[in-house]
Order: C-alpha cells, then sequence, then structure tokens
C-alpha cells in the first residue's frame, strides 16, 4: 500500500484548538452540576477505588475476597492512585473525567484535520458537537464514559492513520498497545479491539495487514493473556461479576433495540454521509463500511446483556467519537466550494450555509443532550451519612441501592441485585437464608410498592425486593420509612430491633430531610403516614 500524506498542524488549528477547549470548559462549567451527588452505578466503582487507595484490594467489603464489581478497572485504579495522593474521592473522578472530555474533542478535531485532510469547519462541527454532547452530563453523574471514550478515540485514530500508511512494525505495535489499554478500561474494549482489527484487515487485505496481525496476537497473547490469568486468579471467575448478573447467557432484544435507538440518536446529524457514501462510488462505499462494521458490531453486541442503568446512553457513548471522526472522509468532494474560488456573493452563500449547518446540527446536539441535573440532593447520600457516624461498629446493611448508601457509610454491605456480590450473581437471586448469614441490621431496598400501594408486577427486581420485605417481616424489623414522592415509588429502609443504636438508627432514618433522587423533591415517610 503506497504511503499517503497527512496534513500537518498550522497556527490557525492551534488557535481552533484553544477555542474549541474554551468552548468545552465553558459549556461545562454552565451545565455540570457540582453539586450533585455519585449516580448509583458511579459510586459503586468510587467504592472499590477508595478500598484500593485504601491498601485494602478490590474488595467490596473490607477484609472479605476480591470482588470485581468495578467494570472499568483502568479507570477505577486510576481514580485510586489520585486519591491516594490525598485527592478527595470525588475530585480525582471529576478531573479524570473532564480532562478526558476536553482531551477527546482535542482528539476528534486533529485526527480530522491530520488523517482526512478535509475542510477545518468540518472538523469544528465535529469537535464542537462532541464537546457539548452526553459527556457533560457523565461528568455530573461521576461516571468514567468519557475516559472510555477517550481510549476508544486515540485506538480508532491510530486505526483511520493505518489506512494512510505502509505496513510498519512501530505503527502496528502501537495499534495493538492502544487496544490492550481500551481493553483494560472496560471489557468491552477487548470485543472492540477486535471490530477494529477487522475492520483494518477488511480494508488493507489480509496480505498487506501480516505484521498488525503479528503485533496484534503478540501483545493480546503475552501482556492481555497475562493479566487476563493474573484476574482470574485474583477474583476466582474470569469475567467481571455484573456480566454474570446482566448476561446470564440470555439475550436481550429489548437492550439491542435500545442499543440501536441510542447509537442513531447520538449521530443523527452525520448519518447522511453514511447514506451518501454508499451510492456514490465503491471507494466511498468501502470507506463507510470500514468505519460502520467495527460500530455496527459494537451496537449490536448489546444483545448479550441486560440495559440496566444505561445512564444517557453511556453503554453506547464510544460510538459517538468514533463516529465524530470517520465522517468527515465521507464527505470529502462533496463538501462546499472553498470560498477563494468563489466570487463574492458566493463566498457570502457559502459561509451562511456553513453557519447554519453547524448552529442547526449544534442546535440539536444542545436539545438532545443537554438536561438539567436537577437539584443535587438524594436522600440516600442523607442517610448515609447518618449511618456512617456508625462505621466503627461493624453493622452489615443489604441494600438493592449499593451506591451511596455503602460508599458514604462505609458499613459492610450486601449487594442483593448481586452485582457486586459472586453468590448471588451466579446463583441468580438473593435468599431468605442467605441473608440470614449476616442478619443485617440495615435493610433497604427501592420498590414500587409502600404500606398504601400493593406490589405490581412480577420482574425479577420486584421479587427480589419482596424477599427482602418477607425476611424483613418474618424477623421483626421495624420499618423505620418508606420515603417517596408517591406511594407507588419508595425507597423501604427496615431496622432490625434489639441491637445497641437500633432506635437510634430507626429515629435517624425517620428525621432524615429526605429528597428524592430524580427531582429532588422533598419526600413523604409512608411507612408512618397511614
Amino acid at each position: 500500500m503506497a504511503q499517503k500524506q497527512t496534513a500537518k498542524l498550522k497556527s490557525a488549528d492551534y488557535a481552533i484548538i484553544a477555542g474549541l477547549i474554551c468552548l468545552t470548559l465553558l459549556y461545562a462549567a454552565r451545565y455540570v452540576n457540582f453539586s450533585q451527588h455519585p449516580f448509583e452505578d458511579a459510586a459503586i466503582l468510587m467504592r472499590y477505588s477508595k478500598h484500593l487507595a485504601e491498601g485494602h484490594g478490590i474488595v467490596w467489603n473490607i477484609g472479605e475476597k476480591p470482588v470485581d464489581g468495578a467494570t472499568d478497572f483502568l479507570f477505577m485504579v486510576a481514580v485510586a492512585g489520585l486519591n491516594k495522593t490525598g485527592m478527595p474521592l470525588e475530585q480525582a473522578v471529576r478531573l479524570l473525567v473532564a480532562l478526558s472530555h476536553v482531551l477527546t474533542v482535542i482528539i476528534v478535531y486533529v485526527a480530522i484535520v491530520r488523517i482526512h485532510a478535509v475542510s477545518r469547519w468540518l472538523a469544528v462541527l465535529s469537535a464542537a458537537y462532541l464537546a457539548i454532547g452526553p459527556g457533560v452530563a457523565y461528568i455530573s453523574a461521576y461516571f468514567g464514559t468519557p475516559f472510555f471514550g477517550l481510549f476508544v478515540a486515540i485506538t480508532w485514530c491510530v486505526a483511520n492513520y493505518m489506512l494512510k500508511s505502509d505496513e510498519s512494525h512501530l505503527l502496528s505495535l502501537i495499534f495493538a498497545l492502544c487496544a490492550l489499554l481500551m481493553g483494560l478500561v472496560r471489557p468491552e474494549g477487548v470485543l472492540l479491539a477486535l471490530f477494529m482489527l477487522g475492520a483494518l484487515l477488511y480494508f488493507r487485505t489480509i496480505q498487506n495487514s501480516k505484521t498488525i496481525v503479528l503485533h496484534f496476537a503478540v501483545v493480546f497473547v503475552v501482556i492481555g493473556g497475562l493479566y487476563f490469568v493474573w484476574r482470574w486468579n485474583y477474583f476466582g471467575q474470569p469475567l467481571p461479576n455484573p456480566f454474570y448478573k446482566k448476561g446470564g447467557g440470555h439475550l436481550y432484544p429489548g437492550s439491542l433495540r435500545a442499543s440501536v435507538y441510542h447509537a442513531v440518536v447520538m449521530g443523527a446529524p452525520f448519518l447522511l454521509a453514511y447514506l451518501l457514501a454508499t451510492i456514490r462510488s465503491i471507494d466511498t462505499l468501502r470507506e463507510a463500511l470500514f468505519s460502520l462494521m467495527p460500530m455496527a458490531a459494537f451496537v449490536g453486541m448489546w444483545i448479550l446483556l441486560s440495559n440496566e442503568m444505561n445512564f444517557r446512553m453511556r453503554l453506547q457513548y464510544p460510538v459517538l467519537p468514533m463516529l465524530l471522526i470517520s465522517w468527515p472522509a465521507l464527505a470529502r468532494g462533496v463538501e462546499l466550494p472553498q470560498e477563494p474560488t468563489l466570487p463574492r456573493c458566493g463566498r457570502i452563500a457559502a459561509l451562511v450555509t456553513r453557519t447554519a449547518l453547524m448552529l442547526a446540527v449544534l442546535l440539536y446536539a444542545y436539545s438532545s443532550f443537554t438536561h438539567s441535573s436537577g437539584t443535587g440532593r438524594d436522600g440516600r447520600y442523607d442517610v448515609a451519612i447518618m449511618l456512617g457516624k456508625y462505621e466503627s461498629k461493624g453493622y452489615t446493611m443489604a441494600v438493592s441501592e449499593a451506591g451511596l448508601l455503602p460508599l458514604y457509610s462505609n458499613w459492610r454491605a450486601i449487594d442483593t441485585w448481586g452485582l457486586n456480590d459472586q453468590w448471588i450473581a451466579h446463583s441468580g437471586r438473593i435468599t431468605e437464608a442467605y441473608l440470614d448469614r449476616y442478619k443485617p441490621e440495615v435493610i433497604a431496598f427501592r420498590a414500587d410498592f409502600s404500606p398504601l400501594a400493593a406490589p405490581q408486577g412480577g420482574s425479577d427486581f420486584m421479587a427480589m425486593c419482596l424477599t427482602l420485605k418477607s425476611y424483613a417481616e418474618k424477623h421483626k424489623y421495624v420499618l423505620a420509612a418508606a420515603f417517596g414522592t408517591e406511594p407507588g415509588r419508595t425507597h423501604h429502609y427496615y431496622v432490625r430491633p434489639a441491637f445497641p443504636d437500633s432506635a437510634e438508627i430507626v429515629q435517624g432514618i425517620r428525621d432524615t430531610n429526605y429528597c428524592w433522587y430524580r427531582d429532588g423533591r422533598a419526600c413523604n415517610n409512608y411507612a408512618i403516614s397511614y
């Protein structure tokens, strides 16, 4: 394959990059809710990072065997490293996520200008679209999604650069190492790396990709293999614990539908470029397939897992930087004419048209991805802080809400849904006998019922809640609270009687100024109001 030259950055590009950084930071400053508490899944990972930073290993409960409930492995380690230096846990997460978001915006711009050599306005459009995209919501909620997106963008840039270059050992090694890091950030990164490799083999042909395949195989077999052996030995199972709970060897058509819908919503303004590429020529069709193949495979693989806690399309987010890097190459040759080649009226018309297109696309991004983050109030955080006064007592909680309550109370916790409990994940459901092993002092769960509203439906989550309720009632637990803004949407708190702080904890829960996590509205306590 003959080597093609890539464009070099000029002074104007550095000025644009500075402007994009300012846009990203100002937009984040305006729309990130810095008073918001971590969302449940984000708080789960933070608990693992905290324990790792404190020297306890990757454990859910201190003193117990390791559990891989934090699927963002490399992100968890990075957060723990910053926390180890003395940086508060929340600041460590926000710093890493925000920095990743800014860097990804820069990478999208640079990749388009250098690799595809198209008009700068297309690169600005893509980068600005990402800057005001869903990444801001992830910063608010403490999710490490932009950290994964950064490694996806870097790996995809290298893959695109390889199409413009002759086969080389250095470039092939860099691609393999980037792909490995992407897989260490999140497990699905391994599959995405294979999808990217498949796209390269399709476009370059296997005959011209022997060096790429060799380095990829060596890196993944040697380094990746060593990591895989270590993690299997360390955690006692090959896959992260949530995969056993959320997958279970079943297919989830609903998850596939949601995945396709989310990918379309995120990339809607740019899908026309792919449609046009399929009908323009064989060359543009092949170039479109190069990026469509890994993106479509990544979107389709979510049929293997349930769609739980897919906050703001975060599971499909890695497709977005890939799409934004790729689509401008398909617009090459059908862009608006360059202004110097046009008469004055033509230059004005081209400028107005480009400006209108950019505003329309960015308005779509704003309306689709920018949402109010609420008041930042969450009653689970307030209860957790209250319970934290008793952390030295060695008490145990059994919770379906395994994020804020365990993180900020520092209690030993049983995750009754099983994302952080190997026995429940492999058994399929918690049992009263399993609860009785621990005799938890507090049982807390989110339910679609209350003393004023009967249980409805027969989901697995409802069955778990009814098991917890049954155990609590059989063992004479005190229903301290059923907090909610309506009777059919509540957080239940049961407290075991007859331990030293029982009555005090019941009163502490009841005295909590409890706000609903979705909208910050003050809650009623349906346990004492019926």
